[in-house]
């Protein structure tokens, strides 16, 4: 199955693409990677989701990425005594604390210490999803004296957001590592980390992953963003994670915020995702709006990896429509007359690295020539990942002997992963990379392709060879 864009598509799962056939449909429409939203899902069942997920890739020939993203802490309010809930009037005192008995309009409890501890004078508290906004007056390990800036109903449970401050806790909590546990174990290919804050973060998740899949930050907060870099340095890839940050920064910020992750990702080679409310009103209209197709279309200009739904494929009414308009816009945007000049304006030096050196140099000799398709050679897929990172003109195929390595590459722009036994010598290399290049349908007779690889063969992180290749009848013959 030969997919006509080179950004990739994430679709969650849920009830309403629950079943074996929904998902053959939504790949069929253009799914490359499926998220398993751990917030939603039972551990106990993660294994059945995969195996249905796994089945898929003998149905269509194709390696199937799976996402298994984790909650991460969820922070709350306590209890409301009453009917659960008061009235908090702008410019009133209210106080949060340690008490665990039932609040009123003054007070209510805040079951968590590391908060408290963390808090202090000046501090903004961002309640229900951003309908409500307190700022710290005072702050203790016991209480913390707040003034509403924006009032309304609060009722009992109500997340609590925290922009200014950092939590000496980690984003991980005993589900999530629980549930981490289990996704390694089953065999997805990418786990993300909610709420991210620091690098050390990450570090906890790749310790108890310890590479059985590849790790994900999901930048979400104000903190992440201003570790990035570090942040970026730590995980195999990031996702702009745009609901939660559109509560905790001003969302006039959100969009520059993007921009600048995304960038800072595709120069250290790292793959990046934009999430949340892409095509938010094909939850229940078969079309989307305007807005959404132009935000859609700026991740797509901007060189993302990939653009993902929530909602609109785990509980729309109409996920297979909302799959196959993400698609069309990828294919229309990657078509423009000026797509192809952001990306080039966008380019970076490679580092200083012979494997750097050869995918800089594999995508300028596939330009000068104009060729089909750069092949690569990759065991581990870190050649497909820097060469990825060029975003070439040309088509990254990725030839690989371990499966492993096909499925995570299903995120990553550009890359189109073959599962092959490695090759036994140069001539070998050169003959199957023209004879799949041309099965693929990415090149014919009388092209030519640029064939990347590491000798000796099979040692990662060797890549040290490029060589260009002429697709002749043999190769035809063999396709």
């Amino acid at each position: 199955m030969k997919r006509e864009r080179r950004i990739k598509i994430i679709a969650t799962l849920g009830p309403a693409s629950s079943t074996e056939e929904m998902c053959a449909k939504l790949f069929e429409a253009g799914v490359d990677v499926f998220r398993i939203n751990m917030s939603h899902t039972q551990r106990e069942t993660l294994a059945e989701k995969v195996a249905m997920l796994r089945s898929l890739e003998g149905k269509f020939h194709r390696p199937v990425g799976i996402l298994a993203d984790l909650q991460g802490p969820k922070l709350r309010v306590g209890q409301f005594g009453g009917d659960g809930g008061v009235m908090l009037e702008n410019g009133a005192r209210f106080v949060l604390d340690a008490d665990p008995a039932p609040g009123d309009a003054k007070r209510v409890h805040l079951p968590h210490p590391e908060i408290l501890s963390a808090l202090e004078p000046g501090h903004t508290l961002i309640l229900d999803d951003g309908k409500l906004r307190l700022v710290v007056e005072k702050a203790s390990p016991k209480q913390a004296v707040t003034k509403v800036v924006v009032g309304g109903r609060l009722s009992s449970r109500k997340g609590v957001s925290l922009p200014d401050t950092t939590i000496a806790v980690s984003a991980m909590t005993e589900k999530d590592r629980a549930d981490a546990e289990v996704a390694a174990e089953v065999g997805v290919d990418w786990i993300a980390l909610s709420f991210v804050q620091r690098p050390e973060d990450m570090a906890e998740l790749r310790k108890i992953v310890r590479g059985r899949a590849l790790a994900l930050a999901k930048i979400e907060k104000p903190q992440a963003v201003a570790r990035m870099e570090e942040i970026i340095d730590a995980s195999d890839a990031i996702m702009v994670a745009r609901g939660d940050l559109g509560v905790e920064m001003p969302l006039e910020k959100v969009p520059g915020t993007q921009k600048r992750l995304t960038r800072m990702a595709r120069l250290k080679g790292k793959p990046v995702v934009v999430a949340t409310q892409m095509l938010e009103s094909m939850i229940t209209s078969p079309v989307p709006t305007r807005a959404e197709v132009s935000d859609v279309a700026t991740a797509v200009f901007e060189g993302a990896d990939a653009v993902m739904l929530s909602a609109e494929s785990a509980a729309g009414q109409y996920p297979v429509e909302a799959v196959t308009m993400m698609n069309r816009i990828a294919e229309e945007v990657e078509n423009d007359a000026v797509y192809r000049s952001i990306l080039d304006s966008q380019r970076n030096e490679p580092e200083a690295t012979g494997a750097d050196a050869i995918a800089k140099a594999a995508h300028e000799i596939a330009e000068t020539l104009n060729l089909k398709a750069i092949c690569a050679w990759t065991s581990s897929g870190s050649t497909a990942f820097r060469i990825a990172r060029e975003r070439p003109n040309s088509t990254v195929i990725a030839l690989t002997p371990n499966r492993a390595t096909a499925r995570r590459l299903t995120l990553v722009w550009g890359v189109h992963a073959i599962v092959t036994k490695d090759a036994s010598d140069a001539d070998d290399m050169a003959f199957r990379a023209c004879k799949f290049a041309v099965r693929e349908r990415y090149a014919a007779l009388g092209d030519r392709v640029i064939v990347v690889a590491g000798v000796p063969f099979g040692t990662p992180g060797a890549t040290n060879m490029v060589r260009i290749a002429f697709i002749a009848q043999e190769h035809v013959a063999k396709a």
